[in-house]
C-alpha cells in the first residue's frame, strides 16, 4: 500500500462531511431522540484561535460525538463573545488611541462601529479552524452578544435582579485600571495577578504629645501615604516600645552615638511585640512592659502629609480585626480612598476619604510636589522626602502577586468609586448549595479552586465606565434621584414614544423620558455591564428568553446543560458566572457536569507567546501529522486538570505509536480482504485466540462507556490504546499463519468485525482516520451516523488466563534475551509452574518458538537451563540448541529474508512469485532442499531454483549462521527461470 499522507485524507473527509451534509444527518435522524444539552462558551473573534483553543475544542466535540452515536440529540449552537474590553483595546490601537477622552473626541458613536468591526477581525480562521479540527459546531446560526436580542434578554435579567434588591449603587473600593478607566470584578482580578518584586518600606508616623516617638508602619505602597487619614491596630495583639540613642548631627541623621559627632538623643518606636525582633536592628532595646493594642485606641498622630485638609476628624489610631502579625509591624496605615479594608474602617470609625489620585492614575494637582505623575512612577520619590526628614525607617525588596489589567496588563490600583454592585454575598449560601450539586472534572475543583472560591465570595462589581458594552437599562432623574430600571425594549419605547432601533451607546443615551414622581428628565446612568455577565447569561439570552422560546427554559427542555468545558482559569470567569447569573434568578445550577482543562504551556513548561518565540502555529502541527493525531495527543499527553507540556516530539511519538498502529492494522485487513465488510450476524468464534480478542473487545467497549459516562475521557482513551496494541502485537502476530490459509475464514471475520466496530468507538476521539476505515471497509455512509457498539458476554476467565499466559511469554522472552538467542530460533522446552489448557499452551509454544511445555517443575539444575521467578510464575528455559533445532532455526531465518525481500520489492502477500536460491554451502543448500515446499508455502511462491539468475524484480545477498546465501524473486513465471 502507498504510505497515507495523513492530512490530505482528513481533508477529503472534510470535503465529504460538507458535501453530504453528515454533521446535519447526524442529528437529523436523532431528532426525536432525548436532548443531551450542551453549552459553548463564546470566544472572542478578534484574536487568533490558538492551540490552547484547539485542546478546548476538540474536548467538547469527543463527548458531543459520543453522546450522539449513544442515541441523544445534541445541539451545538455556536456563540460569540462581542463586547468589552478585548474588543475595545484592539480598537484603540488601530486609532493609536491611549485614553479615554481620545474616544470621547474621536466620537462613541464611531468608536463602537470600529467595535462592531473589530470584533469579527478573525472570524474567518475561527471557523477555519473549527472545522480543520472536526468540532462539529452550527456556525450557521450563533448567537452573538452584540445583538438587540441578546441585549434586551440581559435587560431583562438585570430588572430581576434590581426588582430584588441585589443592584445597588454605592461608593465602594474596587480594583481599578487606570490605562483603561474603569473598575474590575473580583473574578477578572483573579485572572491578572503576576509575581512582582517591589520596594516595601517602614515609616515613622510621630505621636502627637510624645517626642521623638513614633508608630513604626510598613507598606507597600509608598503613593498612599499622602491619601493617610488612621492607623489600625488589633485590639488583642501586645504592643510594646522600643528605644535607642542616636546622633543628630547637622548633615543629617547619624546611627553613630558619638556625642562629640552632634547632639545626643533618644528615638521611641511602637511596634507590635511579636514582630520587633523581625524588623529592628539591634540597637533599639525594649523600653518598658508590653501592652494591649486597645490601649494605643484614639491617640493621635502627625500626619506625614498635609497637602489635603481633612472634613472629619483624623490621624488617629483605629481598630482593625484584619492586622496580624505574620508579617509588618502590626500597624496598618489606612487610606480609605485606595483599600477596602481601609474603606471599611473609614466608615465604621467615621473617617475622611482623601482622594489624592485621579482616574488616569496620576496625582491631582493638590499633591503639588507630585502633581501629573503616575503614582507607581511616584514611589520612589516619597522614599527620598520620608528619609530627608526622618520619617523614614529602612526599606525591603518584598515578592508578591499583585493585580494587573486581565486585558491590557496595566498594573491595577483599588481606588473609591461610584459602581452598581450584585449583592452576591446575600445568595453565597444558595451559591454553594448550587455547586454542590454539580459534578466536577477533575472532581477536586468542585470544593477546592471553585469552592474556596465561593467561599470568600464579594459582591459582583458590575459596572464598567466604558463604551462598548451592554448599557447598564438604567434611568436616574436628575432631580429626585428616582431610579428606574427597564426590562425590555417595548417598555422603553412605551416610556420615551419612539422606535428603538440599537440597544448600544450613544443612541441609548440619548433616550430621555419624565420621572414619574417630580416630572423632570430621566437619563440613563453611563455605565455598560460587565462583560462577564454577557457570557454567564448565554442559557437564557442565546434564546432571547423569555421574550421567545419560554418552554426551553421552563419546561428544562434546553436548561440546565448536561456538560460544559473550558480551561482551568474558567472557574473565577465564565463557570462562576454562568452559575452565579441562574442562582440570581432562583433557579439551580446551569449545569450539571463541568470538564476543565488545564493550560497549554511550552515543552519546558513556560506560558506561549509570540514575543517569547516559543507559541506553536497550529497548522504546522496539523500539515505534519493531522488533526487526529494532535486530538489523540491531547487526550491522552496527562490529566485533564493539569498543565500540558506542548512538545512536537511527543505529537510525531503518538501519531507512530497510534494513528499509525491503527492504519497498519487496516493495511493488514486490506491485504487480505477480498470485498466490503457487510456481516449483519454475530460471530461465534472457535479458535481461542479469536474468542479472547472478542471478549477483549467487549470489556474495552465497558470500560469506555463507563469512562465516558463519567467523562474520564483520558482513561477511556487509555484503555483504547491498550486494546489497541493488544489487536496488533498479540492478536494479529500470533493470527498471521491463520491468514494465510485460503480454507480459514473465521480469523478474517473476527478481524473484521472486531476493526469495523473499534472505528466507533474511537470515532469520536480520531473522527477522520475512525471514517476513512469505517467507509473503506463498509462502502456505508460514515461511521457518524452509527450507533455507537454495546457490550456483550465477556469471558473474565479467559481474559486473566491470556493475561498469564502473556505474562510468562514475557518472561520466557526475557530469558531467551538473556542467554542471547533470537526467537526465530526453536528451542526444546520450557517449564512452568501453572497448567494451561492446550489451546492457551499451544499460543505460548508459538510466541516463545518452543517445541514442548512442562508443567509442575519446580526447578531445573542442569547447566543448559535458565530460572526466573516472577510473582507467582516460575519459569524455566532449556537453552540447549541441538543440530536439529539448529537447521529449523536457519529455515526460518530463511523465511524471514525471503519475505524481507517481498516486501521491498512492493509485493503484497496475494502475489506469488518464482524464486531463486544459491549458496556454496551445501549445508544451507541442503536445509533448503528439504524444506522446498515448507518454504513455497509460507513465502507463497510458484517454485523454487537453485541458481543465481539475472533480471529479477528484486534479489539481495544475505548471511545466515555466517554463510552467504542469495535469493532472487521475480512475480512473473519465466520458463527460463523455472527451466
Amino acid at each position: 500500500m502507498e504510505p497515507m499522507n495523513f492530512p490530505e485524507m482528513e481533508k477529503k473527509i472534510l470535503k465529504f462531511w460538507e458535501e453530504n451534509k453528515i454533521f446535519e444527518e447526524s442529528m437529523e435522524i436523532r431528532k426525536k431522540s432525548p436532548r443531551f444539552v450542551f453549552f459553548e462558551g463564546p470566544p472572542y473573534a478578534n484574536g487568533k484561535p490558538g492551540i490552547h483553543h484547539v485542546l478546548g475544542r476538540v474536548f467538547k466535540d469527543l463527548f458531543c460525538r459520543y453522546k450522539t452515536m449513544r442515541g441523544f440529540l445534541v445541539e451545538r449552537k455556536a456563540g460569540w463573545d462581542t463586547h468589552g474590553l478585548p474588543v475595545e483595546i484592539a480598537t484603540e490601537k488601530e486609532l493609536e488611541f491611549k485614553t479615554k477622552k481620545e474616544i470621547e473626541n474621536y466620537g462613541i458613536e464611531k468608536f463602537n462601529q470600529k467595535c462592531h468591526e473589530n470584533v469579527w477581525k478573525y472570524k474567518n480562521e475561527w471557523e477555519e479552524i473549527t472545522k480543520r479540527i472536526g468540532f462539529w459546531l452550527e456556525l450557521d446560526r450563533p448567537y452573538i452578544t452584540y445583538e438587540n436580542d441578546y441585549i434586551e434578554s440581559l435587560w431583562w435579567i438585570i430588572k430581576k435582579i434590581y426588582d430584588k434588591g441585589l443592584l445597588v449603587q454605592d461608593y465602594r473600593v474596587a480594583p481599578y485600571c487606570p490605562r483603561c478607566g474603569t473598575t474590575l470584578s473580583s473574578h477578572e482580578l483573579a485572572q491578572g495577578y503576576k509575581k512582582v518584586k517591589e520596594d516595601s518600606i517602614y515609616v515613622k508616623f510621630p505621636v502627637n504629645g510624645q517626642e521623638n516617638t513614633y508608630f513604626l508602619v510598613w507598606t507597600t505602597t509608598p503613593w498612599t501615604l499622602p491619601g493617610n487619614v488612621a492607623l489600625a491596630i488589633n485590639s488583642e495583639v501586645e504592643y510594646i516600645k522600643l528605644k535607642r540613642n542616636w546622633v543628630e548631627p547637622k548633615g543629617g541623621e547619624s546611627h553613630g552615638q558619638d556625642p562629640k559627632q552632634g547632639k545626643l538623643k533618644e528615638e521611641f518606636l511602637i511596634i507590635a511585640k511579636d514582630r520587633y525582633e523581625k524588623v529592628l536592628s539591634k540597637e533599639y532595646e525594649i523600653s518598658g512592659e508590653s501592652f494591649k493594642g486597645s490601649s494605643l485606641l484614639d491617640l493621635e498622630y502627625e500626619p506625614l502629609y498635609d497637602f489635603i485638609k481633612p472634613d472629619k476628624p483624623a490621624y488617629r489610631i483605629v481598630s482593625g480585626n484584619f492586622v496580624s502579625t505574620e508579617e509588618g509591624t502590626g500597624i496598618v496605615h489606612i487610606a480609605p480612598a485606595f483599600g477596602e479594608d481601609d474603606m471599611r474602617i473609614g466608615k465604621e470609625n467615621n473617617l475622611p476619604v482623601l482622594m489624592t489620585v485621579d482616574k488616569d492614575g496620576k496625582f491631582i494637582d493638590k499633591i503639588k510636589t507630585w502633581a501629573g505623575k503616575f503614582v507607581k512612577d511616584a514611589d520612589p520619590e516619597i522614599i527620598e522626602n520620608l528619609k530627608s526628614r526622618n520619617l523614614f525607617y529602612k526599606i525591603e525588596k518584598y515578592e508578591h502577586d499583585y493585580p494587573f489589567c486581565w486585558r491590557c496588563e496595566s498594573p491595577l490600583l483599588y481606588y473609591a468609586l461610584n459602581s452598581w454592585f450584585i449583592k452576591m454575598t446575600e445568595i453565597k449560601e444558595k451559591l454553594l448549595e448550587n455547586n454542590q450539586k454539580v459534578n466536577w472534572f477533575p472532581e477536586y475543583l468542585k470544593d477546592g479552586r471553585f469552592g474556596e472560591w465561593l467561599k470568600e465570595l464579594k459582591d459582583w462589581n458590575f459596572s464598567r465606565e466604558r463604551y462598548w458594552g451592554v448599557p447598564l437599562p438604567i434611568w436616574k432623574c436628575e432631580k429626585c434621584e428616582q431610579i428606574k430600571v427597564i426590562g425590555s425594549i417595548k417598555e422603553l419605547e412605551d416610556l420615551d414614544g419612539k422606535k428603538v432601533k440599537d440597544l448600544h451607546r450613544p443612541f441609548i443615551d440619548e433616550i430621555v423620558f419624565d420621572c414619574e414622581k417630580c416630572g423632570s428628565e430621566m437619563r440613563r446612568v453611563p455605565e455598560v455591564a460587565d462583560i462577564w455577565f454577557d457570557s454567564g447569561a448565554m442559557p437564557f439570552a442565546q434564546w432571547h428568553y423569555p421574550f421567545e422560546n419560554k418552554d426551553f427554559i421552563d419546561k428544562k427542555e434546553k436548561f440546565p446543560a448536561e456538560f460544559i468545558c473550558e480551561g482551568v482559569d474558567q472557574t473565577r470567569g465564565w463557570f462562576y458566572t454562568l452559575l452565579a447569573v441562574s442562582t440570581l434568578l432562583g433557579l439551580e445550577a446551569p449545569y450539571k457536569n463541568v470538564l476543565s482543562y488545564g493550560l497549554v504551556l511550552d515543552k519546558h513548561g513556560k506560558k506561549m507567546s509570540k514575543s517569547k518565540g516559543n507559541a506553536v502555529n497550529v497548522g504546522d502541527i496539523i500539515d505534519r501529522f493531522g488533526v487526529d493525531a494532535l486530538r489523540w495527543y491531547f487526550y491522552t499527553v496527562n490529566a485533564v486538570g493539569m498543565p500540558t507540556k506542548f512538545d512536537e516530539n511527543d505529537v510525531q511519538r503518538i501519531f507512530r505509536r497510534f494513528i499509525m498502529t491503527l492504519w497498519n492494522s487496516f493495511s493488514f485487513w486490506k491485504i487480505y480482504s477480498n470485498d466490503k465488510y457487510n456481516q449483519k450476524s454475530e460471530v461465534i468464534p472457535d479458535n481461542i485466540l479469536d474468542k479472547w480478542i472478542i471478549s477483549e473487545f467487549n470489556a474495552l467497549i465497558k470500560n469506555v462507556t463507563e469512562k465516558l459516562d463519567n467523562y474520564d475521557l483520558v482513561g477511556a482513551a487509555r484503555n483504547i490504546e491498550s486494546f489497541l496494541d493488544d489487536l496488533s502485537n498479540w492478536y494479529l502476530r500470533l493470527s498471521r499463519n491463520r491468514f494465510k490459509e485460503e480454507n480459514n475464514k473465521e480469523a478474517y471475520k473476527v478481524f473484521s468485525f472486531i476493526l469495523v466496530n473499534f472505528t466507533k468507538i474511537i470515532a469520536p476521539f480520531i473522527p477522520f482516520t475512525s471514517d476513512h476505515i469505517f467507509k473503506e471497509m463498509t462502502g456505508q455512509k460514515s461511521v457518524h451516523l452509527e450507533k455507537f457498539p454495546q457490550e456483550k458476554i465477556i469471558d473474565d476467565e479467559l481474559l486473566e488466563k491470556m493475561k498469564d499466559i502473556r505474562k510468562v511469554a514475557s518472561v520466557g522472552l526475557e530469558l531467551r534475551a538473556k542467554a542471547g538467542i533470537k526467537v526465530r530460533q526453536p528451542l526444546k522446552q520450557l517449564a512452568i509452574n501453572i497448567k494451561f489448557d492446550d489451546n492457551l499452551t499451544s499460543l505460548l509454544k508459538d510466541e516463545l518458538n518452543i517445541k514442548e511445555i512442562i508443567f509442575n517443575k519446580e526447578n531445573i539444575k542442569e547447566n543448559n537451563w535458565l530460572f526466573v521467578e516472577n510473582g507467582n510464575f516460575k519459569v524455566s528455559l532449556n537453552t540447549e540448541i541441538t543440530a536439529e533445532l539448529k537447521n529449523e532455526g536457519t529455515l526460518r531465518e530463511v523465511i524471514r529474508n525471503i519475505q524481507s525481500l517481498r516486501k521491498k520489492a512492493g509485493l503484497t502477500p496475494k502475489d506469488k512469485v518464482a524464486l531463486c536460491l544459491y549458496s556454496d554451502n551445501k549445508q544451507i543448500s541442503g536445509i533448503i532442499e528439504k524444506n522446498k515446499e515448507t518454504i513455497k508455502k509460507d513465502t507463497i511462491l510458484s517454485d523454487i531454483v537453485f541458481e543465481k539468475q539475472s533480471d529479477l524484480k528484486a534479489s539481495d545477498e544475505i548471511e545466515v549462521d555466517g554463510k552467504k546465501l542469495f535469493i532472487g524473486i521475480n512475480p512473473i513465471i519465466d520458463k527460463s527461470l523455472i527451466g
